[in-house]
């Protein structure tokens, strides 16, 4: 691989890229914490505007709606976006607890980061059990 640096200067390293760092909890949740704002941004706000236009256009526009949401793909949908909601949540009081300058240690932060994972997963299916018990 050809050298970055110009003939004669020292020779410094590469920017690091993601083939070289070794996957853990904290960068699964890093990431998901982007993924999520983004889907809840896109995906959320699209869901909210369509349901908004329901209600306000009538009755068989809020059929429509509610057709299509209780539908096996709307409620993969609801699903979804519940999750992404308590994941980004969870995600968002774990980076506040490590922005007062707690759980840095590695140990605690990998151990938070699953913690995040599991309980946005319990807090979802607690949520569904609800609606789906009424």
């Amino acid at each position: 691989m050809a050298s970055a640096n110009p003939p004669g200067a020292k020779s410094r390293p590469l920017s690091p890229h993601l083939q070289i760092w070794r996957w853990g909890p904290a960068m699964v949740v890093s990431i998901l914490h982007r993924a999520t704002g983004g889907g809840l941004a896109v995906v959320g706000l699209a869901v909210l505007l369509w349901w908004l236009g329901a209600l306000v256009t009538g009755p068989e526009a809020y059929a429509t709606f509610t057709a299509v949401m209780g539908s096996p793909l709307g409620l993969v949908v609801l699903v979804g976006l519940t999750w992404a909601f308590f994941q980004h949540l969870c995600s968002g009081v774990r980076h506040f607890v490590l922005d007062i300058g707690a759980g840095f240690e590695l140990d605690a932060n990998a151990h938070w980061s699953v913690i995040t994972m599991v309980v946005s997963v319990l807090l979802t299916a607690g949520t569904w059990a609800c609606i789906f018990a009424r």
